[in-house]
């Protein structure tokens, strides 16, 4: 008999997979192994620095493509760019990495990341129009 190998994914929360297998045919639960623990996070940023006017909001949204996540950007009016992403634990934090050194022209003096719960429903990567910043002094 061959050892064809079943993998589910069950859906615990709106935040959380859990990817199990299996070597089927067995019917016990307990020859099923978690695999794989992906946690969603919604993060919100706001990087410093010369980050308007060298391509910096749309390269944050190239770099959200690539890593398959949700949200948006855009710049404030005190000269910074902003914006949220959503998507998997390694995913955002490999997206962070990416914006902190940002496109060649950008010079990214400091990046700041908050927590955000997370909210379904959201859809593509988009780029904003300027606004006053969501961040407030202290946060």
């Amino acid at each position: 008999m061959s050892n064809i190998r079943v993998c589910s994914l069950l859906y615990i929360s709106h935040s959380v997979l859990l990817l199990y297998t299996s070597s089927a045919p067995q019917h016990s639960e307990s020859h099923k192994f978690p695999l794989l623990i992906s946690y969603l996070l919604q993060v919100a940023f706001k990087v410093h620095g010369t980050v308007q006017g060298v391509g910096f909001r749309d390269f944050t949204q190239k770099c959200a493509k690539l890593d398959g996540l949700k949200g948006w950007v855009r710049n404030t009016t005190c000269g910074r760019v902003e914006g949220e992403a959503q998507g998997s634990d390694e995913k955002v934090k490999k997206f962070l990495q990416r914006i902190d050194k940002g496109p060649s022209m950008a010079h990214v003096v400091k990046l700041e990341k908050r927590d955000l719960d997370v909210r379904d429903g959201e859809e593509g990567f988009a780029v904003m129009r300027t606004a006053e910043s969501m961040f407030k002094p202290g946060n």
